[in-house]
């Protein structure tokens, strides 16, 4: 079963913070070279090494353990998987807060300037976690900087850094009310580092609530709207299937009717019966194209196998040199593609580029052209269809594509049309994992452009 958005969502954060600490490793490495070899301080470099040389280890060993727990194919439910990767990415900041601790006693403990570096540890928890979960790493930080003030003053060595930059310095002479300087410097950063994380948390916290809710409630608003497109075309495919049955009934009569089979009739009434036959047809024309797109829209599945490409693009030109000839259009077709093959429909993909080279046809004026390229480009075939007719007009390109659509020329030069040909091509591009894309220019023609995957 595929993952809920929100665990999907928390999976690949987890995954960002593992990026992140393999930034932070290259970054502490070149860091403490930087320091130590150019800027001279006095560092503990072989241990602060291994700290950067145990954070790759500890990070490989989490992506690995979030592979691992990030498959969603567990068989106790949904909820097993998400616990695991909360567990972890709370596990990482835990860590992550421990290690940074150590690396501050090691590198001038209380008085290291970078002890700010726990804010953006604050804020990472914030974004990943829950508040409640936020607040205890925020706790736990304090703690942990607390501790390691203490220690330093009672019973760890500290490990002050020396060199050529002079770091803060505080005399241990003064004494208010029985406590040294140096201690309340210690005692204030402890305590303003504490306010801080806390303070962070809680803006950071609030605006990632805010972010949470507002992108819930789009994700249902989206499932919503799929669900009444899913209804929406499964009415029409409904009702456009009883339609395409009443037509085909009303046709056969008007059929019988026009060839006289029914008693001779005069010119008033064959022009008539003839004008409703034409718009019958075209009707049914519109109700089918229309059925077969709702269909595509609510098919899983395509009924694939494997065809020769180059014999269908042929198929579909040729079956347009009738209409191109009456027209007196050149029509030429250019294919370079050697019995490739791909995997899909034929049915669908041989209709599509028909209806493609058909409407160029439709849309360029007598004595025009119309080209049909076919090539190879790497693992995919490309076939553009171009032609010398009406073009469209450049802030109407992008809706070509919509249902219903039709650009305002082409309903001025053809009253005829059901603006659901490209709609239904866009589909079957979709489906075959293709692209399909369109440029053109008013008065100077069309292209249109089709990318389909091949196998070898």
């Amino acid at each position: 079963m595929e993952p809920i958005p929100q665990d999907l969502r928390l999976l690949r954060r987890a995954y960002w913070l593992i990026r992140l600490r393999w930034v932070a490793v290259a970054a502490l490495s070149m860091a403490i070279f930087f320091a130590s070899k150019v800027v001279g301080l006095a560092l503990q470099c072989e241990v602060l090494y291994g700290i950067a040389g145990f954070l790759g280890i500890y990070n490989l060993l989490v992506y690995i353990l979030l592979r691992y727990f990030g498959r969603s194919d567990d068989d106790e439910g949904d909820q097993f998987p998400i616990r695991s990767i909360k567990a972890i990415v709370n596990l990482q900041i835990s860590v992550d807060l421990l290690t940074l601790t150590i690396l501050m006693h090691f590198s001038g403990g209380i008085k290291n300037p970078f002890i700010v570096f726990f804010v953006f540890h604050m804020i990472l928890s914030s974004i990943l976690l829950s508040p409640k979960e936020s607040y205890l790493q925020a706790t736990f930080a304090s703690v942990l900087i607390g501790l390691m003030a203490y220690l330093e003053q009672t019973t760890l060595h500290h490990y002050c850094l020396e060199g050529s930059i002079r770091l803060v310095s505080v005399s241990n002479d003064l004494t208010i009310f029985g406590i040294t300087c140096e201690n309340m410097y210690i005692m204030g950063v402890v305590a303003v580092m504490s306010c801080t994380f806390n303070l962070v948390v809680f803006i950071t916290c609030s605006i990632s609530t805010q972010l949470r809710k507002q992108e819930q409630g789009y994700w249902l608003a989206n499932i919503e709207l799929e669900q009444k497109d899913r209804i929406k075309d499964e009415y029409v495919s409904r009702v456009t299937h009883d339609i395409k049955g009443h037509l085909a009934a009303i046709q056969s009569s008007l059929d019988v009717v026009s060839k006289g089979m029914l008693g001779p009739l005069n010119e008033r009434q064959s022009e008539f019966i003839g004008r409703a036959g034409e718009r019958t047809r075209t009707l049914a024309t519109f109700v089918r194209a229309l059925l077969r797109l709702t269909r595509l829209r609510l098919s899983d599945s395509v009924d694939k196998q494997q065809f020769c490409l180059d014999e269908t693009i042929r198929n579909c030109v040729e079956a347009a040199r009738l209409k191109a000839s009456d027209k007196t259009i050149e029509l030429t077709s250019v294919v370079e593609l050697s019995d490739s093959k791909v995997f899909g429909e034929q049915l669908s993909i041989e209709e599509m580029i028909t209806n493609l080279v058909l409407n160029s046809v439709k849309y360029t004026p007598a004595g025009g052209k119309v080209e049909v390229v076919a090539k190879r480009d790497g693992d995919h075939v490309v076939i553009t269809i171009s032609d010398t007719g009406i073009g469209i007009p450049k802030k109407e390109l992008p809706r070509v594509f919509d249902e219903f659509f039709r650009a305002s020329n082409a309903r001025a030069t053809e009253r005829d049309g059901t603006g659901l040909g490209l709609s239904l091509a866009r589909q079957i591009v979709k489906r075959h994992e293709g692209k399909i894309s369109v440029e053109s220019e008013i008065g100077r023609g069309t292209t249109f452009t089709i990318e389909l995957p091949l196998i070898d």
